[in-house]
């Protein structure tokens, strides 16, 4: 039978599938089974149903679908079960086996089914009981009955006897007569599955699908499937599957947060985005705003008067704030709410509290209220939570509902107070909100009912604080500047220098670095140096920051240890924390050395006891870069994880420094080979990502794209969208030159190569490290263009694209031997530019092959051995390439070896492209006709070396980490990794493949 079709991929609900597909595997072989499986609407009830019913067909099983209508309470006895027949009846291949049952006439007769008195219902149940046994005795049978919460009373009167006394219950009697025995032998029973769907938040208390639903459940052969609300990530996928053009992660992020799940309000909201003319104000589609409504209708007036009530209130309200406010008697209100809940409108909650079942009904009801009609609710409200003083929690409330009904004065005091709150509890984005607020009302309330005690450059200070630690760099820089176009010449000379200093700092989160040392250099001016002071310091240590971005590094080292020395006489630990940190590498001691780390930790103890979170952010970040860079992958995730957490604690998980260093953990997964927990990653914390940190997905991104996900390109251009960032620059352009690269698009990865590089290079024509790794990524393209070239007798284009290689090749070399501040690079950075050798060496091969095939052949194998540091894929990679070179060499057996090892590297982690390149090359090398890779031993990095030796001698992961001075779980990790690339199944059986392949030597036993 034809099942419903869908345009859009499945997505989701993969474990009630499979559940639902277990049922009918069991049907299949002769135990009938029913589920009933209940959701909200528009929370995939059908499409779960049809994807079944697909995987059924598919297998030679029969689909027949009833469908229930709403006809009110006049509606057409037997409706789902006549239209089941009718469909049947319609069938070529079942016209004999209907012939054979009066059941069918009687049913599509005259639609009632001839049953007026009990003895007719009997014979039309038992008939259509025996229609179904003896369609299911010739082919496996599905029934599907959809929406049963409209099931007319015979409907349901058929169900019941089907499930309990007629189809399902004819293998149970069998049983019984025939003995187990008889069964065991092999007498099939019913190939029967009956699924029902219907509407959870239908069924107020009074439904009377409520007591069938109760007595089925009861029943062994029924089970029932509660569909959920969908994952916010699987939402999110929906939503994009839906769409040709990438749509930007703020409405995609939006669109999740509004649907809650439903994929049916998720598809709504998206095409109304689609419809919606840019800037229009985001209300309830009209169409589901009239699907939220239909309910709301069917409430007596007085119950409807409540729900406008609680929907002024917003999501949640408290009953004791709902009762004062909507002032009806206690008995009045406890009816009106026991309607709402009873309809599924409200759900009763914790502490005495109700909410809407879902937030778009709130929004629908709200949105239908009379403007003059939310003025009053709203300044009811108010009312009642000012006559409840000044408390915390009422304060955002009691703002939002004065200003809704317009009285701007205690709207701007209820405002402070919340802002206050929020910065108590740590949340700054709130504070964020609650501040602009408050400086918005500002103007409009009369200065003699302004609280006293504040001004708007402080408040605008402060607000451009709580930008800065909620993620939001832009918005900080834009209210910094207000606040300076606010304080005039004549104003205090220490707030001017505040002003400029903050200005400063937030311009350097954006990477206006120029701007940064004027303003930096401007607050030093302002205040003198003698007498000491705090505002000194701080716009001290700001300028070194800011002239060490502009290769000021004399001029900022001096002011540094004169600031640090006033600093340690004032005892301003924080601003000592800060000014060490810059001071780690203006005096050579950088982030990459012991020494350099050692006097990071000191700085992170300094502003730990100071209280300054956002400066222990910068030691810390500080300290889990350093140990990146020093290819010391372990001590970088500890970093890490104890940043993060102390982050979590203070509310700043969405300020810059967090936020970076919430990519680098994605980075170390990915880099690691934890490719499917990064992406959970990425899932879990987009939500929490402020606009400024959208690249911290990136390495997610990156996952997509060594898998093959046509889609990943166009959501890394994204990240381009908006004001310039140099970090989301950064990661797009080596994401886009990736894309490019595996497209064997030379040009479009040479274009990107340059594109970004100008973009990355600051004011002071610093060109950063990133350059080696982009410059290896498009010399990948290029040397497949030159190699190409060469193929197909092209002398002019293997001599452009070699020329074109040679400049690349050079800029690399340049850029690591300087580096952007005069260090050498790490291992990670040593890695690429062996891989930009490498890939120079392929490109500039000499047609004659003269020593080029063992140069290219070298090259390749320090670019192996280089990645070994820990990154898995690129060390895939190049593999591959050492495969193709080796190849060309006639070493087939070390061809071989590592193909085989790039190859089993892209199964493990689902790399596609890369697992077909290497399966092609075997194809077209014969190596598959070589000694196995299989017999070979997998290549183990040095750390995953040390881990297996001390596996082998039967330490635990937490004994292995303090023998190594790594955490229990980052050896967890390495044993995984270990388990995974010797195909063990457990610890043991690695220690003997490990003996086996001679990964490591017995221990000698001591000679008595």
């Amino acid at each position: 039978m034809p099942t419903t079709s869908f345009t859009t991929p499945f997505i989701g609900r993969e474990d009630e599938l499979a559940r639902l597909t277990r049922v009918l595997d069991r049907a299949r072989a002769g135990e009938a089974r029913a589920v009933l499986v209940a959701g909200d609407a528009g929370v995939g009830k059908t499409r779960l149903l049809a994807e079944a019913a697909g995987h059924a067909t598919d297998v030679g099983t029969t689909v027949v679908t009833g469908h229930c209508v709403d006809l009110g309470d006049v509606g057409l006895p037997y409706l789902p079960f006549t239209e089941i027949v009718g469909v049947l009846a319609d069938d070529e291949r079942f016209s004999a086996a209907l012939a054979s049952h009066p059941v069918v006439d009687r049913l599509l007769g005259d639609g009632s089914g001839g049953a007026g008195d009990a003895g007719g219902r009997l014979q039309l149940f038992e008939g259509m009981a025996s229609l179904l046994t003896d369609l299911a005795g010739s082919a496996p049978l599905l029934l599907v009955l959809e929406d049963l919460h409209w099931a007319d009373q015979s409907s349901r009167d058929l169900l019941r006897f089907l499930l309990s006394r007629g189809i399902l219950q004819s293998r149970v009697r069998s049983i019984r007569s025939r003995g187990e025995d008889a069964v065991a032998g092999g007498t099939p029973g019913q190939r029967l599955a009956v699924f029902a769907s219907y509407r959870a938040d239908d069924l107020h208390r009074r439904h009377p699908l409520r007591p069938l639903l109760a007595e089925l459940v009861r029943l062994p052969v029924v089970e029932r499937l509660e569909l959920r609300p969908m994952p916010d990530g699987e939402v999110a996928r929906l939503v994009r599957a839906q769409q040709v053009a990438p749509l930007p992660e703020a409405t995609v992020r939006r669109i999740v947060e509004r649907a809650e799940g439903n994929a049916f309000y998720a598809e709504e909201l998206l095409a109304a985005t689609s419809e919606a003319v840019p800037g229009a104000a985001s209300a309830v589609p009209s169409g589901l705003a009239d699907v939220l409504l239909i309910r709301f209708e069917q409430l007596t007036a007085t119950a409807q008067q409540v729900l406008r009530t609680a929907a002024v209130a917003g999501r949640r309200v408290e009953h004791d704030l709902l009762r004062d406010t909507v002032r009806l008697p206690e008995e009045e209100l406890e009816s009106a709410l026991r309607e709402a809940v009873g309809r599924q409108l409200l759900v009763p909650g914790e502490n005495d509290t109700y909410s809407f079942r879902h937030a778009l009904i709130r929004e629908a009801v709200y949105a239908d209220l009379l403007p003059g009609e939310r003025v009053r609710l709203h300044r009811a409200f108010a009312g009642v939570l000012a006559g409840r003083g000044h408390r915390a929690e009422s304060a955002a409330e009691r703002a939002h509902h004065s200003r809704e009904s317009h009285d701007l004065a205690d709207a701007l005091a209820a405002s402070l107070e919340a802002a206050d709150h929020a910065g108590r509890v740590r949340a700054p984005a709130e504070e964020l909100r609650h501040l602009e607020a408050a400086l918005d009302l500002w103007s409009a309330v009369p200065a003699a009912a302004r609280p006293e005690g504040f001004d708007t450059v402080t408040l605008t200070l402060r607000a451009s604080a709580a930008a800065a630690h909620a993620g939001e760099t832009h918005r900080a820089v834009s209210l910094t500047r207000s606040a300076l176009a606010r304080v005039g010449n004549d104003e205090d000379s220490e707030l001017a220098a505040r002003v400029r200093y903050t200005l400063a700092g937030n311009l350097m989160r954006i990477d206006n670095l120029a701007a940064a040392f004027t303003y930096s250099n401007e607050a030093l001016a302002m205040i003198p140096a003698d007498p000491p002071s705090r505002t000194w310091v701080w716009a001290a240590a700001t300028h070194v920051m800011a002239a060490t971005y502009m290769g000021e590094g004399e001029a900022a080292h001096r002011v540094a240890r004169k600031a640090l020395r006033v600093a340690e006489e004032l005892d301003v630990s924080d601003a000592q924390a800060d000014l060490l940190i810059s001071l780690v590498g203006l005096e050579g001691h950088s982030r990459r050395t012991p020494e350099g780390r050692a006097r990071l930790r000191e700085a992170r103890e300094l502003a730990r006891r100071a209280g300054n979170a956002s400066v222990e952010m910068r030691a810390l970040f500080n300290l889990s870069i350093g140990s990146h860079e020093s290819g010391d992958l372990d001590e970088c995730l500890t970093w890490l994880t104890e940043g993060l957490e102390r982050a979590g604690r203070a509310g700043l998980l969405s300020s810059p420094y967090p936020v970076e260093m919430r990519y680098l953990r994605s980075l170390m997964l990915y880099t690691l080979g934890q490719w499917d927990e990064c992406l959970r990653a990425a899932e879990t914390e987009l939500d929490g990502l402020p606009t400024a940190g959208r690249y911290a997905i990136g390495p997610a991104l990156s996952v997509a794209l060594a898998r093959g996900d046509e889609h990943a390109a166009e959501r890394a251009r994204a990240l381009l969208d908006g004001p310039f960032d140099w970090m989301a620059t950064l990661v797009a352009g080596l994401l886009l030159t990736d894309a490019a690269v595996l497209r064997r698009d030379a040009e479009g990865a040479l274009e990107q190569f340059r594109t970004t590089l100008a973009a990355l290079i600051d004011e002071a024509g610093t060109t950063p490290h990133v350059a080696v790794r982009l410059a290896a990524l498009a010399l990948a393209a290029i040397g497949d263009a030159a190699v190409e070239s060469r193929q197909t007798g092209d002398k002019e284009g293997a001599g452009r694209w070699t020329g074109t290689g040679k400049e690349l090749v050079e800029l690399a070399r340049v850029t690591a031997a300087k580096g952007e501040d005069g260090t050498p690079q790490g291992p990670e950075g040593l890695a690429w530019l062996a891989r930009a050798e490498a890939e120079w060496a392929r490109a500039g091969a000499r047609p004659d092959g003269g020593g080029g095939v063992e140069l290219s052949v070298g090259a390749w194998e320090k670019a192996v051995a280089a990645f070994g540091y820990g990154d898995v894929y690129e060390q895939a990679r190049c593999q591959l390439r050492l495969a193709e070179a080796l190849l060309g060499a006639e070493r087939r057996d070390e061809a071989a070896a590592h193909a085989g090892a790039a190859r089993d590297t892209a199964v493990r982690l689902g790399a596609v492209p890369l697992g077909d390149e290497v399966e092609r090359l075997i194809r077209r090398g014969r190596l598959a006709e070589t000694s196995s890779t299989a017999d070979r031993a997998p290549v183990l990095t040095a750390r995953e070396n040390d881990v297996l030796l001390l596996l082998s001698r039967g330490r635990t992961n937490r004994q292995i980490g303090e023998e190594l001075f790594i955490s229990g779980k980052t050896a967890s990790v390495h044993v995984s990794n270990i388990l995974a690339k010797l195909g063990a199944a457990s610890r043991t059986e690695a220690v003997a493949i490990a003996y086996r392949e001679g990964l490591v030597e017995p221990e000698s036993s001591a000679s008595g």
